[in-house]
This record gives structure tokens, C-alpha cells and sequence, in this order.
């Protein structure tokens, strides 16, 4: 028996490596997110002092493990056997539900999925006690729970969510009526000052979040607790002196404090969130330790001793630690993760959509757009001219960064003074819901959010806030099943459900990224590579269309459902990939062509016939599918016939676009034309041909009209395809690409 709990051991450690490895990826968000959006420093100088941050968190970490041992249940009424089973159940959830959310690049709070993973475990095997037991009814079930601590955590969800949004809302506002974005001279000013009232708040936060665990004994900080204010003035004193005198060295004193809050931030994660990814772990060795020394592993042993605090041994810790950190530098999941924040953050209007606007933002987006008209006619001239002119945006840094180091610092800022205020009040807050709010309410006050893409923030901000939400249910949910099935299935359900979980995070973790080639190929291109880039783009295009319109054709002919269906999937996500390309128009253009002007028409142009092609497929291929999966009458003979010429027409035609796109001939381009107006003239009589036997009552209805629809379509797609041809000559000889021949051309 011995043996087998020992294989529990191990797997929970294997997990606990796991839950350090998806904790931090999704905890990593909090103190790198300011850093990296205001590029305040290299990629590596970032990492360098987080991880200097972790080190120091970890090492000095008192690592009370009570929320694990019993935080959320009662150790006394549980067995040896159930602690044992309910602490893999929660171990396998909670690793499972942050790696979900870590892959839809969602931030959420490891402390809210700790707590409600350990109480849905809680849950399943109290049920199966009640259940295995006649002494012990359903309405005991609130014995061996505790669910004060959830109700915190629900509690402090809300305050996080509403308090975080509201202070960096208004701190955001005023730093920036004070500074605006040609923030140069007036920093010159009071740049000293302010920076030394952000790095006491700073200081303030790391003392009280980071080290309060060491330092909570020590005479200075009783002092300082005695005497708050006077600490406080006296440390933004020394501070603003400090920073004065870099400043008169050029020294970039907001570098300053973006770097030392990341270091707070990483510091005060590892000294106190630690216990989220390894608590549960170290309660079950301790566990097991208890029912080895007292009773040589008593299956049916009460886990009184559970009850006692217990400090986790250094070199665990120690050990999480170089984990962390590891995982800081490796994980690519974390900039996932980052990216969703730094996004919906950034300033401008040139957020690409990921998801439709719901009908809540859009509600939300009138309501204000109400208000703001309400207050803009009740507001002096004079007073809404001074506040534009201090929000006029203007790149000063010129880094290409998502936002300012003035809104890096506020960040910062606010989300310390909040955090470490609760603390000193002892109230439950989030810290990733405060990071992430801060953030949200900072860009909303520095007019991130214009009309153009507020209703996709406002979506994603939501979708964000509804995943913390989700956690906590999801987390109980799983939670619950999981440790039903260990405490009802016992050994022979530990080992599947240990093995599926190994493999879902090797496959997660470990797998080879998919079509990574489409996302590099929406990136921001200088002006030297992207008429070759758009050249691939269009050779692509036209390259796929033709396949898949003619093995639409044919797999029409034959009612092949599976073939129009995987048709169809590719047809969409190829219109889905052209049609993010519109969304990047604006900073391709600016960043690329500037004022050329005829560059940048013949640049959209191309872009929209690129759109209006693939468009054209999906209308094609859908209908087709849906013809075909509704199990409709196939096409008649004359019907197959006719689309097989007309499918070898498009075929020669684009053959013919793609040669000259390939090789810069545009000698043919008329016969382009030609052969487009013959094809037009093909389309026409077959259409007045179909309208016929549809009168006469010779054609079938639903399959005349899908008929109808591909040689429209096809139409459509073919017009767009020879003016792509056209604008893409225009490009090339805008940039001055050498033609062969340079004739006449017709519309």
C-alpha cells in the first residue's frame, strides 16, 4: 500500500511542476504587461529583473500552506485515503483549467482557481462520505466544508473589477491633463516629483505585499506602521531627490520606476502566490508523511494535523522558485497571455477585431457616447479646448509601443497602491484583476478607446471579466468531477485520470504551433518587403481559389458532403485571413507608404479584390454544402456540363494571371480581357438557358437556384480577379518594378 500512495506523491509533484508552469505562464501578465507595452527596456532586461524579483520573493516567503491544508474543508473529518484523493482531484483541475485558459490567452486569477478547485474536491468526497455512511446525512455537509473563504473571494472579485477600473480611470486622466503626451518639458518640471510619489507607492507596495512575511516582526516596520504618513512623506522626499539628480544626468527616471514596479510586482507574485501552485502538493507529502510516522500508512487515519500551521520546507521553495523562472524566460503561452491585455490597451484605433462586438458593448458604446455629448454641451469652449490640447496624441518615444511610459508608470502606480492598501486592510484582492482593470481604465482615460474600436474593447474587456467568472465555476465544476470519479473509481481511476492529464499537458505544452505563418503574415511590413509580400499574398490567393472552385465543381457533380464541407472550412478561413488584412491597412500604409498616395490606392485596391475573391468562394462553397447536406436533388446533366465548361474556362484564365504575376509579363493582359468577356458572354446564355427550364418547369427548383448562384458568383470572382491583375501592375510600376511590355489597358 505503501507503494501505491508513493506513486500519489510523485504524481502531485509532477503536478505541482505543472501548476508552476501554467500559473506563472498566466500569472506572468501582472508584473510584465506594463514593461513590455511601453517598451521601457529590452525584452531581456525585463525578464532579467522579474526574475530578480521572483528569486527574492521566493527566498523570502514564509510559505504558510493553511488555505491548502484547511482553508476550504475540514481535515478532521477526512481519512488519510480521501485527503489524499481530494488533493489530486484538485491538483488535476486546477492545472487543467489554467492550461485552457492560458491557450485561449486569457488572464484569470490562480488564487480563485486554487480555492474553488479545492472546494469542489471538497465537495465530492464529502458527498461520497455521506453517501458511504448512514450516520451522516446531506444536511451535514456543511461540516466538512468552509466556505467563508470562497465568499471572500467572490466578494473581492467584484471590489477588484469596479475599484481598479474607477482609480485608473482617474489617475490616468489627471497624470495626463497634467503631462499630455509631449511629456518632455513638463517631466523636466515635476517629472521628479511625481516619479518619486509613483516609486514611494512602489516601495510602499513591495514592503507591505512582497516582504511583509519577514519584515512583519521587525521594529522598522512597527515603526512604520506607527507612524504611516510621516514614513510615507519622508520616503517621497528622499525618492523625489534622488530621481532629481539622475534627472540633471539625462537619466530616464521613468525607465526608473516602469523597472521597479515590475520588480514589485514579481516580488510580492512570488512571495505570496507561491502557495497557489505548490500548497496543495506539500499538504499531500505532508499528509502522507503524518500516516507513515503515526500509524505506517492507516488508510482510514484522521488528518487532524492538517489543522496546524505548517511552514514548507526552504528548499521547495527555493526549488519553485528556479521553476518560475525557468518558465518566465521559456513559456511562449505567457506572451499569449500578455498580448490579450497590451491589445485591448493599446492606443489607437488599429485594433483588429478577434470576436463580434456583442450587443452589451455596443449598448454601452451609445450610452456613452450620449453622455459625452450631454457634457461636451454643457462644458465651457474654453475649458474643451484646453483639455483636447492636452490629449492630442504624439508619438514622442517614437518605439512603436502599444502606449506611453507615462501610462507604464500609472499602471504601476495605481495597481501597487491598491494592492498594497488592501493588504494593510487585510481585504481580499486579486491581483490580476487589479492588473488587469488598472490597465483597462488607464487606457480608457487616455482615449485608447475610440468610437472605431471601443465595441471590440468593451467585447473583449467582458469576455475577460465573464472568464474570471467562469473560473470559479469551471474550477468547481471540474474540480467535482474529477474528485468523484478518484474517490469512487479509486486507484484504477487515479492511474487513467493521471495518465489523461500527462497527456493533454505534453500535447498542449510540447506540440508544434499550427499555421503560425498566417499570423507573421498580417505583421507590419516595411516598405522594401511588401510589394514581394503581397505578391506571395495574391499568387497564394489566386492559386487556392482555383483548386478549391474546381473540386467544388466536381465534388457538386459527385454529392461528395465530406469534400464540400472540408471546402468550405478552407474557403473561410481564407476570406477570414483576408479579411483581417483590411484591418491592417491603416498601419501598413502609415507605416510604409506615408504620403504616396497612388501606392497606397493600388496597395487597397489589391487588398479589397483580395477580400471580394475569397468572398465570392465562401458563396459558392456554402450553398453548395448545404445543398448537398440537406440531401437536395444533385445538379442535372445539362447543369454538371455546363459549370465543367465554365470551371475550364476559369482555370485557363487564371492560369494564364498567375503566369503573369509569376514572371512580370503583362503582355497578355488583354487577352485576359478577352478571354474574361467571352467567359461573361458563356455565363449569360447559361443563365437565360436555366431561366428557361426553370419557367418551363424542366429544372429543379432549389437546384436551378444554386445553379444560378455559382455562375453569379463565379462572375464576381473572375471580374475581381483581372482588376486585381491591373492593380497589381499599377503597384509595380509605382515602385518602379521593371515590366516587360507595358500595353494598353481596358476596363
Amino acid at each position: 500500500m505503501t507503494g501505491i500512495y508513493i506513486a500519489v506523491v510523485v504524481v502531485l509533484a509532477i503536478l505541482a511542476v505543472s501548476g508552476l508552469y501554467v500559473g506563472v505562464t498566466n500569472d506572468a501578465v501582472n508584473f510584465l504587461n506594463s514593461a513590455i507595452g511601453s517598451k521601457a527596456a529590452k525584452m531581456r532586461t525585463i525578464l532579467i529583473v522579474a526574475s530578480v524579483g521572483i528569486i527574492i520573493g521566493a527566498l523570502t516567503s514564509s510559505g504558510m500552506m493553511e488555505v491548502a491544508r484547511s482553508g476550504m474543508f475540514n481535515p478532521s473529518l477526512f481519512t488519510f485515503k480521501e485527503v489524499m484523493m481530494l488533493y489530486v482531484g484538485v491538483m488535476i483541475a486546477n492545472v487543467v483549467l489554467l492550461d485552457l485558459y492560458n491557450s485561449l490567452g486569457l488572464p484569470t486569477s490562480t488564487t480563485v482557481s486554487l480555492i474553488f478547485c479545492l472546494l469542489g474536491s471538497a465537495v465530492a468526497v464529502s458527498l461520497y462520505k455521506i453517501a458511504t455512511d448512514d450516520a451522516v446525512t446531506f444536511a451535514n455537509l456543511g461540516e466538512f466544508l468552509n466556505t467563508t473563504r470562497a465568499m471572500g473571494i467572490v466578494s473581492a472579485i467584484l471590489l477588484s473589477v469596479v475599484l481598479a477600473f474607477v482609480c485608473g480611470t482617474i489617475i490616468m486622466y489627471i497624470s495626463r491633463v497634467i503631462f499630455t503626451f509631449r511629456y518632455v518639458k513638463m517631466l523636466r518640471r515635476l517629472g521628479a516629483v511625481w516619479c518619486g510619489l509613483s516609486l514611494t507607492s512602489i516601495i510602499y507596495f513591495a514592503l507591505f505585499k512582497g516582504l511583509k512575511n519577514i519584515l512583519s516582526e521587525s521594529a522598522f516596520v512597527g515603526w512604520i506602521n506607527d507612524n504611516l504618513l510621516l514614513a510615507l512623506v519622508a520616503c517621497w522626499a528622499v525618492c523625489s531627490l534622488v530621481l532629481f539628480f539622475l534627472q540633471i544626468f539625462r537619466v530616464n527616471i521613468l525607465r526608473i520606476n516602469i523597472l521597479a514596479g515590475t520588480f514589485a510586482l514579481a516580488l510580492a507574485f512570488a512571495g505570496n502566490d507561491l502557495v497557489n501552485f505548490i500548497g496543495v502538493p506539500i499538504a499531500g507529502f505532508d499528509s502522507f508523511s503524518y500516516a507513515k510516522s503515526a500509524t505506517g500508512m492507516n488508510e482510514t487515519m484522521l488528518m487532524s494535523r492538517l489543522a496546524e500551521p505548517e511552514t514548507a520546507n526552504f528548499l521547495y521553495i527555493l526549488l519553485a522558485g528556479a521553476i518560475m523562472i525557468v518558465t518566465l524566460w521559456t513559456s511562449s503561452k505567457s506572451m499569449h497571455v500578455s498580448e490579450t491585455e497590451i491589445s485591448l490597451s493599446a492606443q489607437g484605433d488599429d485594433i483588429v477585431p478577434s470576436q463580434a462586438s456583442s450587443g452589451l458593448s455596443r449598448t454601452l458604446v451609445r450610452g456613452t457616447v450620449n453622455v459625452v455629448r450631454f457634457f461636451d454641451r454643457i462644458t465651457p469652449e474654453r475649458t474643451k479646448r484646453f483639455i483636447a490640447s492636452r490629449f492630442e496624441f504624439a508619438d514622442i518615444e517614437h518605439s512603436g509601443a502599444p502606449y506611453d511610459m507615462i501610462r507604464a508608470t500609472v499602471n504601476l502606480t495605481t495597481a501597487s497602491l491598491l494592492i498594497a492598501l488592501a493588504t494593510s486592510l487585510k481585504l481580499p484582492l486579486s491581483t490580476t484583476y487589479v492588473c488587469f482593470m488598472v490597465a483597462m481604465g488607464s487606457s480608457l482615460a487616455d482615449r485608447a478607446w475610440g468610437r472605431e474600436s471601443a465595441v471590440y474593447r468593451i467585447t473583449g474587456v467582458v469576455t475577460v471579466i465573464m472568464g474570471w467568472f467562469v473560473t470559479a465555476i469551471g474550477g468547481f465544476i471540474i474540480a467535482l468531477a474529477v474528485g468523484s470519479i478518484l474517490i469512487w473509481g479509486e486507484w484504477i481511476a487515479f492511474f487513467a485520470l493521471s495518465a489523461l492529464c500527462m497527456y493533454m499537458l505534453l500535447r498542449s505544452n510540447f506540440k508544434k504551433p499550427e499555421k503560425k505563418e498566417k499570423k507573421d503574415e498580417n505583421t507590419l511590413l516595411s516598405r522594401d518587403t511588401l510589394a514581394d509580400d503581397s505578391m506571395r499574398t495574391i499568387q497564394s490567393t489566386i492559386k487556392n481559389s482555383t483548386r478549391i472552385y474546381n473540386r467544388t465543381i466536381v465534388a457538386l457533380m459527385k454529392e461528395n458532403r465530406k469534400a464540400l464541407k472540408e471546402l468550405l472550412v478552407e474557403a473561410s478561413e481564407m476570406y477570414e485571413h483576408n479579411r483581417m488584412m483590411k484591418y491592417t491597412i491603416a498601419p501598413t500604409l502609415r507605416d510604409t507608404y506615408g504620403s504616396d498616395l497612388n501606392l497606397s490606392l493600388y496597395y487597397v485596391q489589391i487588398v479589397d479584390y483580395l477580400n471580394e475573391i475569397t468572398k465570392s468562394l465562401v458563396h459558392i462553397t456554402r450553398p453548395a454544402f448545404e445543398h448537398i447536406d440537406n440531401n437536395h436533388q444533385g445538379l442535372s446533366r445539362v447543369q454538371t456540363e455546363s459549370l465543367m465548361s465554365v470551371n475550364a474556362d476559369v482555370d485557363e484564365i487564371y492560369s494564364r494571371i498567375l503566369y503573369m504575376l509569376s514572371t512580370g509579363d503583362m503582355t497578355d493582359i488583354d487577352e485576359v480581357l478577352t478571354m474574361r468577356d467571352s467567359l461573361f458572354d458563356r455565363i449569360a446564355q447559361s443563365t437565360k438557358e436555366e431561366l428557361k427550364r426553370i419557367t418551363d418547369g424542366e429544372s429543379n427548383a432549389r437546384a436551378g437556384m444554386l445553379y444560378l448562384n455559382i455562375l453569379s458568383e463565379t462572375k464576381t470572382m473572375v471580374l475581381q480577379s483581372r482588376n486585381l491583375l491591373k492593380s497589381r501592375r499599377y503597384f509595380m510600376e509605382q515602385e518602379g518594378k521593371p515590366l516587360r511590355q507595358a500595353s494598353k489597358l481596358h476596363m
